[in-house]
């Protein structure tokens, strides 16, 4: 089976990348395949986190852009299946959801997402940080991931340290 980080296909001409959106909620979804189709990326949706690791192996998406909070199976179990699969390269994870606590945050990141943005977000920051991903090495993601780990951990740190200062 070819999947992501083995090589280009022997099509004629460029291949798009290849994205795989895990989404629960028809209407961001639809929204969401929509403009990333009309970004110049071949599409792929899966409603839960089953539908995902079905389609994951057929489909060799270049990027997972992964709601967490789905039923029957969430985004959780898909980030924990992917690291029990152990791929080489990693399959990037781009995480969109409404769980926005720095906790959930660096958990996120602990359990192998690159990237974390929290909903509602607009469409065209998706798009911005999907390229951006795609356009950095292995080391680069490594590296983008355990910064954001390290951010994480600094903000919840100083939330400890002082939790008067985030009382709204």
């Amino acid at each position: 089976m070819k999947c992501y980080g083995e090589g280009d296909s022997a099509q004629e001409g460029p291949s798009l990348a290849r994205i795989l959106v895990v989404e629960d909620d028809v209407d961001i979804r639809q929204v969401l395949c929509l403009y990333l189709k009309y970004s110049g990326f071949d599409v792929r949706e899966a409603v839960d986190g089953q539908e995902a690791m079905r389609l994951i192996p057929e489909y060799c998406p270049d990027l997972l852009v992964l709601d967490l909070m789905m039923q029957p199976v969430d985004g959780w179990a898909v980030l924990h299946w992917l690291r029990a699969r152990r791929m080489n390269p990693p399959l990037p994870v781009l995480v969109l959801t409404a769980l926005y606590q720095p906790a959930q945050q660096l958990q996120g990141f602990e359990e192998g997402a690159i990237e974390y943005l929290t909903k509602p977000t607009q469409t065209g920051l998706i798009v911005e940080r999907i390229r951006t991903i795609l356009g950095l090495s292995e080391e680069q993601r490594i590296m983008l991931q355990h910064k954001r780990m390290d951010e994480q951990r600094n903000t919840l740190e100083r939330i400890t340290a002082q939790p008067d200062e985030f009382v709204y």
